[in-house]
């Protein structure tokens, strides 16, 4: 325990001896106030001790720092640096698993579009074919009934042409009747119709 020269020289003497008289108290801080000394580390003849720790701390303090707080300092720096270098290969890394990824999802895109641009022009032609294939079904049906029809039209023809002669000699026959009073020779009459058919 580190005790001051006043409470040494108080606790020899004993209860007994007399108190010294307490010095003077500074009033506003309590602190107690020697007239005749100056302030310890300020005290020219105590440098060379205050000196002598002060190496001595310094040399402790140093001896510190270098073997024990340094090399734990340098251990961790080295240890995030390794993990910083580690975290920048992994993100570098998945970056480039992620771009190719992106490039594979890009190259089947534009292989499932050509694929579908593929199968809706194979759909386009079939059912253009088909199309096409029903037209000339229809065409052909159409084609047949107009022969059909064409060759009713000529067969009514040929008997209205027919029925036409007959009516058209009959008719000149009663015109040749109710001018001239007597029957034509109907040799005459037919002649003069087919001459004006043409």
């Amino acid at each position: 325990m580190f005790t001051a020269p006043a409470f040494a020289q108080e606790t020899e003497a004993g209860p007994e001896a007399e108190a010294p008289q307490a010095p003077e108290t500074h009033s506003e801080v309590g602190v107690e106030h020697d007239a005749g000394g100056s302030f310890p580390p300020f005290d020219s003849s105590t440098f060379p001790s205050q000196l002598l720790w002060l190496a001595i701390t310094f040399g402790l303090f140093y001896l510190f720092l270098k073997k024990v707080v340094l090399p734990r300092i340098g251990g961790i720096l080295e240890v995030r640096q390794d993990r910083i270098a580690q975290d920048l290969g992994e993100a570098a890394r998945m970056k480039e698993e992620a771009d190719a990824a992106v490039a594979a999802y890009e190259q089947e895109l534009a292989d499932a579009r050509a694929r579908a641009n593929a199968i809706g022009q194979e759909a386009r032609d079939d059912a253009k074919a088909r199309a096409e294939a029903e037209r000339k079904k229809v065409e052909a049906s159409l084609e047949g009934r107009l022969s059909e029809a064409e060759a009713r039209i000529a067969l009514i023809k040929d008997a209205a042409m027919r029925d036409v002669g007959q009516i058209a000699e009959e008719t000149a026959g009663a015109i040749v009747r109710q001018l001239v009073g007597t029957d034509a020779d109907k040799a005459a009459v037919s002649a003069a119709v087919k001459a004006a058919r043409g």
